[in-house]
């Protein structure tokens, strides 16, 4: 029988990746909520970047999770066409909830969001 350790308890083995992708897209949309709400300067235009960046974070949080469900090396095409869709199916969803629903300024909501998709897609094959 092995000898169990009582000092140090690690994270479960998928675990330690999934906190260092959710944290490193917590940067890019906090880096990008920031700088958008810099640009945005109207009524109402910084609440509509921070849902939007709440939104996108997510979405995204999603996205990767549904990504590494999908499993292997060999699934990238499919993994980043799920992610696609699923940030497409959001944009509009969101596009319709912020003019109808929400009463946000269109432009600093969906500027922001697609803004926040962009920078995280780019970044997602790194991570």
């Amino acid at each position: 029988m092995a000898a169990q350790s009582h000092g140090s308890q690690q994270a479960p083995r998928g675990l330690a990746p999934a906190v260092r992708v959710f944290a490193i897209t917590l940067a890019i949309v906090a880096g990008a909520g920031f700088l958008l709400s810099l640009m945005f300067k109207g009524p109402g235009d910084a609440q509509a970047v921070w849902t939007s960046a709440a939104v996108a974070l997510g979405v995204q949080c999603l996205a990767f999770a549904l990504a590494a469900r999908m499993g292997g090396k060999n699934n990238v095409v499919a993994k980043m066409g799920t992610g696609f869709l699923l940030r497409f199916l959001a944009l509009v969803v969101y596009a319709v909830l912020v003019a109808t629903v929400l009463k946000l300024p269109l432009a600093a909501a969906l500027v922001s969001i697609a803004a926040i998709f962009f920078l995280t897609t780019l970044v997602e094959p790194l991570i």
